[in-house]
């Protein structure tokens, strides 16, 4: 493993250039540095990966692994979806090239245990896309059941090949919330804060799913709201 010393302001390595070296427990990745270092705040023995926009440097994750988390901001496509809530993807679907969507590892399951630490979860499709969605286009994606919009995802799952795979985004932008308004620095920050509390229950939840009990979240009272 190759550790990039003093990355982590909260004390903790990131981990980097780690593919050939295998994981018993899951590795969470993140498009950029700022997003790693707060959710890397709430993680006590998981590694982060920076993957880099539009997962540039996904060649950086790890060869084998419990499952890849993809974790950090998102924008959400339709109005039940505000700044501050997490989507847990039950689905990953890709914008463009018309692939199968990829189920979500024990959605209900990691909802369930975000919701114990005081989040507001909901559950529902990801879509990730080639570009910043805006207007009609983020309307479009919503009518086809999309709730949520990233630009990592798909890609991370495509590489991930048969390893579970999870993605939780903290929204910041939305149809009455554009990425490019002033506000968008007031809800990034907050957006940060909800980002350094998901570490306890991805961890609980990938402590669950190491021991097979993802099964547990059957009948789950954390729906797509």
């Amino acid at each position: 493993m190759d550790f990039t010393e003093g990355a982590d302001a909260a004390g903790g390595p990131f981990w980097s250039d780690a593919e050939d070296a295998p994981m018993l427990g899951p590795v969470v990745c993140a498009a950029l540095g700022t997003e790693a270092r707060a959710i890397r705040r709430g993680l006590t023995r998981t590694p982060v990966v920076v993957v880099g926009y539009r997962a540039r440097r996904a060649d950086r994750l790890p060869a084998a692994c419990a499952a890849l988390v993809v974790a950090g901001f998102g924008g959400a496509l339709d109005e039940r979806l505000r700044p501050g809530d997490v989507l847990v993807a039950d689905e990953i679907r890709a914008a463009c090239g018309g692939g199968k969507a990829v189920p979500c590892a024990a959605p209900r399951l990691l909802a369930e245990e975000m919701i114990r630490d005081g989040l507001s979860v909901q559950v529902g499709p990801l879509v990730t896309t080639d570009r910043v969605v805006r207007g009609a286009e983020r309307g479009l994606l919503a009518a086809q059941g999309a709730r949520l919009a990233d630009m990592e995802s798909a890609l991370v799952a495509e590489r991930a090949g048969p390893l579970p795979v999870a993605a939780v985004r903290v929204v910041v932008d939305g149809p009455r919330h554009p990425l490019w308004h002033p506000g968008i620095v007031r809800r990034g920050l907050a957006g940060r804060r909800v980002l350094t509390r998901l570490g306890p229950a991805l961890e609980r939840w990938s402590a669950l799913l190491v021991r097979g009990e993802e099964g547990t979240s059957e009948g789950s009272t954390a729906g797509r709201a």
